[in-house]
């Protein structure tokens, strides 16, 4: 199983779970497709695109659930990250966990293995 991570906000998170789809944030909906983050990735989106923010949730999803519409492209730094041109089933989440605040204002991960 190859594993990927979305942050979210818990309120867009609640949403897509009353339709049991999400369809992204206004970044995912602005550039065409659902940004997502490998495993190496996801600490340093985090400080770049979500610095001091609260109420996050950290998602991690089964990739080989995603199909032909998942594509890993360049970007920051020429690395390549995953990129979903459609909306997520939520049927592809392993699970989510909360991704607050530490006292020195950078978000605390939880184990990433489970």
């Amino acid at each position: 199983m190859h594993i990927i991570y979305k942050i979210c906000p818990e309120t867009l998170w609640h949403e897509a779970r009353k339709v049991n789809s999400f369809t992204g944030a206004p970044i995912d909906v602005q550039d065409g497709y659902l940004h997502f983050s490998m495993e190496k990735q996801v600490k340093e989106t985090a400080n770049k695109h979500f610095a001091g923010q609260t109420d996050l949730l950290l998602i991690a999803i089964d990739a080989d659930r995603l199909g032909p519409a998942l594509r890993y492209e360049p970007s920051r730094g020429g690395d390549l990250f995953p990129h979903l041109y459609a909306p997520l089933a939520l049927s592809a989440v392993l699970w989510v966990k909360p991704l607050p605040l530490g006292p020195d204002g950078r978000h605390v991960f939880p184990d990433l293995d489970s």
